[in-house]
């Protein structure tokens, strides 16, 4: 439905933005399957309190070293005022002077709501360097000084990035009270 040549979701989303008359657009990533209603309303309650945010991300603190080194898990340093100082697939913040134990060490949970004004202009911004490199959306928006508003959420994520993750998935999926009001089939 939108044009094959976006490498970014929040690009496409901006493309069906363009089209829609709404204040607030969420992207929810498909790669996240066991999002829940309240981590959207999380996620959009900054924005209805602060008109001047233009950005949120959900995020959640990572509890095992395995998802800190995963490098499909997208850790993320905020500052004291909540913005994101930076996304990396790479562990981040070391953990070499403290300890791994004795740092918090938080990923992006996908699901970020834009004002539509900063969703259009995120789209008329160029690709970075470090966003390139990170491969990571919300870059674009740090490379150009725009700040990305961090939400915690306290609900689990998991993402599909491999065969293991999906069958990981489709366990919780089996014991999970919200997708057994949904699924016809098992899976």
């Amino acid at each position: 439905m939108t044009s094959s040549l976006h490498e970014r979701a929040s690009d496409r989303v901006a493309e069906a933005a363009q089209s829609i008359e709404a204040d607030i657009f969420v992207l929810v990533q498909g790669d996240e399957p066991m999002i829940v209603p309240e981590m959207i309303d999380r996620a959009v309650k900054p924005m209805i309190e602060d008109h001047s945010i233009g950005c949120v991300n959900l995020t959640r603190r990572i509890n095992t070293n395995e998802s800190w080194h995963d490098p499909n898990t997208i850790k993320v340093v905020t500052g004291i005022d909540g913005n994101a100082l930076y996304f990396s697939r790479e562990p981040i913040p070391t953990s070499r002077i403290l300890g791994i134990d004795n740092i918090p060490k938080y990923k992006q949970v996908c699901i970020i709501p834009f004002r539509k004004d900063a969703l259009l202009k995120y789209a008329s911004l160029e690709p970075g360097p470090l966003e390139e490199s990170e491969s990571v959306d919300m870059m674009r928006f740090l490379e150009n000084g725009y700040p990305v508003r961090m939400v915690e959420t306290e609900f689990d994520t998991y993402s599909v990035d491999t065969p293991e993750d999906l069958e990981r998935i489709k366990q919780i999926m089996r014991e999970d009270q919200l997708t057994k009001n949904y699924l016809i089939d098992p899976v």
